[in-house]
């Protein structure tokens, strides 16, 4: 037998074997991507790994993955919401604004604050869910209307100004809590332990409902859908109102940390759930992402913000390195793609 014969019989029998491996590091290049930020984040800062900073970090994640959900959806349909940052700080104004006009108090008085600001969220959701499943209008231009009127209404409603609630109130003591302090005997903080929650509820509606498999199929292909009799403006239409309901409860969370609300809240928070929806691979055209790795994505971003913190780099250097990283992020999930279709 001859040596090229050899050599190429020897490349054939290694041939699977690396096929198999190269479909394994595509497949969880995302949580390979996290594993290695976690190891150089422990290596760079000695502070990483403390509790303190675990537990910030996660609670300031906390709006962002609620906000990264709600714009999942909305780009599984294949649109786009640039409006969550603004419905945010409307929620955040909502609540803050309510308290203490309310006649009653205590933890009754909250869940009402909370619900209108909801409801206000998801009023505005359905607004673009309106505009883009019912007049057929770009989600772009019906978003980006939508961000700019939203923004000037919290400006309205608080004369350009933060809004601080009385810090005696018995509510306002209850939602300072609610964002500062931990589960009893875990320390998890509240909001975070919210936020999983709305996570496990979306991951088993978008997996196990038919709802959710056809909201899928909505941006996968819209017409086979539409030719099955389906509405598909109704899963539009949900999909934005769920997202406007979201993006205001993420404004809550804000207003609940910071112990006020103020018309800048959510300024950037639609790039940031996009960009996390995109590194989690989700496809803007629609039709393909998952709730799981839309969380891996915001883990991702925090913890690139917050080792630079860590590492006291300054604000505007920080921008630009995460734009890198995003954008890095962005084309190892496109070459992942090309060579599983390769493989």
């Amino acid at each position: 037998m001859s040596t090229e014969t050899q050599t190429m019989g020897a490349v054939q029998r290694r041939s699977p074997a690396r096929r198999g491996l190269l479909a394994l590091l595509i497949d969880w290049n995302i949580y390979i991507m996290l594993a290695a930020l976690i190891v150089a984040s422990a290596m760079l800062s000695e502070h990483f790994l403390t509790m303190q900073n675990i537990y910030n970090l996660l609670r300031q994640l906390a709006p962002l993955a609620l906000v990264s959900i709600g714009m999942l959806l909305v780009i599984l349909t294949g649109g786009i919401d640039l409006s969550v940052g603004s419905v945010a700080a409307i929620g955040g104004m909502v609540v803050a604004m309510s308290m203490p006009a309310l006649p009653v108090e205590g933890g009754a008085a909250l869940i009402l604050c909370v619900l209108a600001a909801i409801g206000c969220g998801t009023l505005l959701g359905a607004v673009n869910g309106i505009l883009v499943a019912g007049f057929g209008m770009a989600s772009f231009v019906a978003t980006l209307a939508m961000m700019t009127m939203a923004r000037g209404i919290a400006y309205m409603l608080s004369n350009g100004q933060p809004v601080r609630f009385p810090r005696e109130l018995p509510t306002a003591q209850i939602l300072t809590a609610f964002g500062a302090k931990g589960v009893p005997g875990l320390g998890t903080p509240w909001p975070v332990v919210a936020a999983l929650a709305v996570v496990v509820l979306f991951v088993v509606l978008l997996r196990r409902t038919s709802w959710g498999r056809l909201t899928v199929a909505t941006g996968s292909n819209e017409t086979a859908v539409r030719l099955a009799g389906l509405p598909v403006g109704r899963y539009k239409l949900l999909a934005y109102t769920i997202c406007g309901g979201l993006s205001a409860l993420a404004g809550v969370m804000v207003t609940a940390r910071t112990s006020v609300g103020t018309p800048v809240t959510g300024v950037g928070l639609e790039l940031d759930a996009i960009a996390a929806c995109v590194i989690g691979g989700a496809l803007l055209s629609g039709g393909k992402g998952t709730v799981v790795q839309t969380m891996i994505g915001v883990l991702i971003l925090g913890l690139i913000g917050n080792i630079m913190n860590l590492m006291s780099v300054p604000a505007y250097p920080q921008q630009i390195i995460k734009g890198v990283i995003i954008i890095l992020a962005v084309l190892l999930q496109g070459m992942g793609a090309r060579a599983k279709h390769r493989v």
